[in-house]
């Protein structure tokens, strides 16, 4: 505390600021510098623990870090809070209109806490963005963008940041909300003349035979019981099936099955190499139109 009054009394000195309002000035500031020091420290030890716990961990941290500080905060200003108040009784109306939007994220940020219309990991879309959920704060969130220039709903790279505020303002598309799992349809087109009886059975083998899909089923049923008394959702069917239609010259098969929405590209690059593979031994034909 002697180094604070020095330092208090050195600026005092050189730049005539009243030492009673520059030492609880310092004291915040050293009480931020601190708490970064803090920050770094639990960060690097947490690091050693795994991804996802680390994450969690440090948020939860970080939540108890920023009471303290503010509980500091006040304690070192208590003498200053009466004039505090007062000044900002009048500049409040100014603060509201000029922070609308930060305010505006705040309170979204709260819905989504309390409503949770997605969680860290789940796959969304908010407009035309879609990606992975990386980071949720108080004023924003943050997606690791899949799609876009990317074939297959695989990952670009690209961090996007959005306020807080889309979530009241737009749709909000959750790809893992609730259960895990997502339909896909992978398109088959042949000729007229082909003996589709066989055909289904060849595309039924191949999508069952796929070590994703096969187990699926199952753990959607589990998950659709657990969240039978929230959401009204019933599938008749959860096996994968295949669904013909004539359209123009050819015949188009729908190999429609259940995926988690992260693996999509990978079982779609399955189907076709085993598709292919049938093309090649002439097992079916495929539409050349």
């Amino acid at each position: 505390m002697e180094y604070i009054f020095m330092i208090s009394d050195f600026i005092h000195d050189k730049l005539g600021i009243n030492p009673k309002f520059l030492i609880p000035l310092l004291l915040t500031i050293i009480s931020l510098i601190l708490a970064k020091i803090l920050k770094f420290v639990v960060r690097n030890i947490l690091s050693l623990l795994e991804q996802r716990k680390a994450y969690l961990y440090y948020r939860r941290f970080n939540v108890i870090l920023s009471i303290c500080n503010i509980i500091i905060i006040v304690f070192i200003w208590n003498d200053y809070i009466g004039n505090i108040i007062t000044v900002i009784s009048f500049t409040s109306a100014a603060l509201t209109l000029a922070l609308r939007e930060l305010i505006f994220n705040f309170f979204a940020g709260i819905y989504l806490k309390l409503k949770k219309p997605f969680d860290v990991e789940d796959r969304i879309k908010v407009g035309d963005v879609k990606g992975d959920v990386i980071n949720i704060s108080a004023l924003n969130f943050e997606m690791l963008e899949v799609g876009n220039n990317v074939n297959g709903d695989q990952s670009t790279g690209v961090i996007v940041t959005l306020p807080n505020s889309k979530v009241l303002t737009d749709s909000i598309f959750n790809y893992e909300k609730n259960f895990k799992y997502i339909w896909q349809e992978i398109t088959v087109k042949t000729p007229l003349d082909v003996n589709v009886d066989k055909v289904k059975k060849y595309l039924l083998e191949i999508i069952n035979s796929n070590e994703v899909v096969k187990r699926i089923p199952r753990k959607m049923e589990l998950e659709m019981e657990d969240i039978g008394p929230e959401y009204r959702i019933y599938y008749n069917k959860l096996d994968p099936i295949i669904y013909t239609k004539v359209v123009d010259s050819h015949i188009e098969f729908y190999i429609r099955y259940l995926v988690h929405p992260k693996k999509t590209r990978y079982v779609e690059d399955d189907v076709w190499n085993k598709i292919l593979m049938l093309y090649r031994t002439k097992k079916i034909k495929l539409y050349e139109g």
